[in-house]
């Protein structure tokens, strides 16, 4: 297998700009002005190159590091839209830094507004396509707070199928188990398709009904347990 190309070095104005910290007449102004250290030293030429392996910077008291591509996880808060442009609430996206919001990061699918839990996102093209692609076959876990106590009946009408409405086909699920050490009324459910309101549709072609959705688990990517409402983290791929 032919090794990857390893990245030029870049002067470190035009690796801010394509970073997300502004227009490079800004960046390059930022430089100028003493407030970047790079790689833990003082840098007041824009024009200077730096290997991109292992780069790091700051400014003020944050410091970021060089990434060709960002992925992110976030505990999803309710009401935020999953869209770039929201109608009725605010978009997840405003939770991120302007830095991030510039590299045109994308929601990697999308939660309803009153979903919270898991969401990936990122400005990777391939990444997305990879975790949201049916084809791909991605399973999605959800945790769904039900207003009645969960049957056999209905556990496995998820597991077989149920037809939704102006749906022409069944959908079943991956798993569907009542998390009794919970409440008997909790259900864990896997899909691995993406449709409009899929579990909330599902629970109801069950005879039930959510009253509350989060999501654990999208593929390998699981949400952690001390990442609170409404925060992120970088995720580091291999």
């Amino acid at each position: 297998m032919a090794k990857a190309k390893k990245a030029k070095p870049l002067p470190i104005g035009r690796i801010l700009q394509n970073q997300g910290f502004g227009t490079r007449a800004y960046c390059y102004a930022l430089i100028e002005s003493g407030d970047v250290l790079v790689n833990g030293e003082p840098c007041v030429n824009p024009d200077a190159f730096f290997d991109l392996n292992g780069l790091h910077w700051q400014i003020g008291e944050q410091t970021w590091r060089y990434r060709e591509h960002v992925y992110l996880l976030m505990n999803k808060p309710a009401p935020y839209e999953c869209s770039q442009k929201p109608q009725h609430h605010l978009s997840v996206l405003s939770i991120l830094p302007p830095e991030l919001r510039a590299r045109d990061v994308q929601c990697v699918g999308r939660l309803d507004v009153d979903t919270t839990g898991l969401l990936l996102l990122s400005d990777d093209g391939q990444f997305i396509h990879k975790n949201t692609s049916p084809k791909k076959n991605v399973d999605k876990v959800y945790h769904a707070t039900c207003a009645q106590a969960l049957t056999d009946e209905m556990l496995n009408a998820l597991k077989t199928g149920v037809l939704l409405h102006d749906e022409n086909e069944t959908l079943k699920a991956v798993d569907a188990r009542v998390l009794s050490d919970v409440g008997e009324n909790v259900l864990e459910l896997t899909l691995r398709e993406g449709k409009y309101h899929q579990v909330k549709r599902m629970v109801a072609a069950a005879g039930n009904h959510v009253e509350k959705l989060h999501r654990v688990r999208v593929g390998e990517f699981s949400l952690p347990a001390d990442l609170t409402v409404g925060e992120w983290v970088f995720l580091e791929l291999g």
